[in-house]
């Protein structure tokens, strides 16, 4: 059975969202109400190691020089770093340690296709990545260790950067805060604000649960791919009533009007996009890792393995979001794969979404598009039973 992780310590999330989200930092001390380090140093560094996970190693050679180094790592390569300081950052980790993704639980005030992913980093004294700026809403939860933060001012595509080939570091950082973070402790950081971590002392361990913001031009590149996979080559410009033209060089109105109409009109149908982007932003970005059981199911096997209910865990290396279709269906997304759903398995849906681990009693089981769904989940590896 999946930990239900830690719970937030008398958060208000109605006023942050009000208040500090996308608009300030917010520091919030002694957050959670139980606080446990998730993950040991040692496996994060064995994650770093696996060639399907992306990981980074960034050691600041001299006063405002840094060296980047990607993985996969040898597991010999951390003791040959040497005095220099240096981080060790690890992306998604919350899709391989369940532990780790239940971190993700206390932020669901957020709507989930918001969430990207859970980045975890591990720095020695005095390790960090440089002063630098995101693009994305961040919440820092301290792990272990301590890290200084400074905060800085506001950036964007036009604040000057150091010169280097692999890291986007601020050439300026003007200290607007500075707060030390202790185990359990969070800084929310928005989009464009400049930050500073440092490691203070070893064993520093910080987890980033970060969150997607789709750049217009990553949307419309994306979406307008997508809809050119379904156009025909007949499908052309046609002007059967057009009249002589007074000017043959002009190119009409009317003409322009027609084209226009071609491209936006492809564009345009909203429940296409609706399709389409759930797949999106619920795609795997990595699918190296095949999550599909050695041994698939059939609806009898469901059946013979329940006893009064069925208790089933989502993995967590997928995300999983609906949208709804009227009163009583849904489109249900999970990792890039698309389920219409009625009925009762649009109810089923929508509890899959709501919880990472949930029951499925007898009754709702023996409905046929529940079951079909449920059997075609798990066989995907979208879902295990417990």
């Amino acid at each position: 059975m999946i930990d239900a992780g830690p719970t937030l310590r008398d958060f208000d999330a109605a006023g942050f969202l009000r208040d500090y989200w996308q608009k300030r930092p917010l520091l919030i001390r002694n957050a959670f109400a139980h606080w446990s380090n998730p993950l040991e140093p040692d496996e994060l560094a064995g994650l770093a190691c696996e060639p399907e996970v992306e990981s980074r190693l960034v050691r600041r050679t001299a006063p405002g020089q840094w060296e980047l180094e990607n993985g996969p790592l040898s597991p010999s390569r951390f003791g040959e770093l040497g005095n220099a300081p240096w981080t060790l950052l690890v992306q998604a980790v919350d899709q391989h340690i369940p532990e780790v993704a239940a971190l993700i639980e206390p932020f669901r005030f957020i709507p989930d296709w918001r969430i990207d992913d859970v980045m975890v980093s591990y720095a020695s004294d005095g390790g960090g990545v440089g002063p630098h700026f995101d693009q994305y809403d961040v919440f820092l939860v301290q792990g272990l260790g301590r890290r200084r933060w400074r905060i800085g001012q506001s950036c964007d595509e036009n604040s000057p950067l150091l010169p280097h080939e692999d890291l986007r570091l601020l050439a300026e950082f003007e200290t607007m805060d500075e707060w030390v973070l202790e185990p359990g402790d969070i800084l929310y950081v928005p989009p464009g604000v400049a930050h500073d971590g440092e490691a203070i002392g070893d064993d520093c361990m910080t987890y980033s649960v970060g969150f997607r913001a789709p750049s217009r031009g990553d949307l419309v590149s994306a979406f307008a791919d997508h809809v050119l996979d379904s156009l025909s080559e007949d499908d052309r410009y046609t002007d059967p009533d057009d009249a002589a033209p007074a000017d043959p060089g002009e190119i009409s109105s009317d003409a322009l009007a027609r084209l226009h109409s071609m491209v936006t009109g492809a564009l345009a149908d909203r429940d296409a996009f609706s399709r389409w982007f759930g797949a999106y932003i619920t795609e795997q970005k990595d699918d190296r890792v095949d999550w599909a059981p050695e041994d698939p199911i059939t609806a009898d096997n469901l059946v013979s393995a329940r006893g009064g209910t069925v208790v089933l865990e989502r993995n967590s290396a997928f995300r999983f979001a609906f949208i709804r279709q009227g009163e009583d269906a849904v489109l249900l997304f999970v990792g890039g794969a698309r389920y219409a759903c009625h009925g009762a398995a649009a109810s089923v849906a929508q509890r899959i979404c709501a919880k990472t681990e949930f029951e499925l009693e007898n009754e709702t089981l023996r409905d046929p598009g529940v079951e079909e769904l449920i059997v075609d989940l798990i066989n995907r590896g979208y879902l295990a039973p417990d």
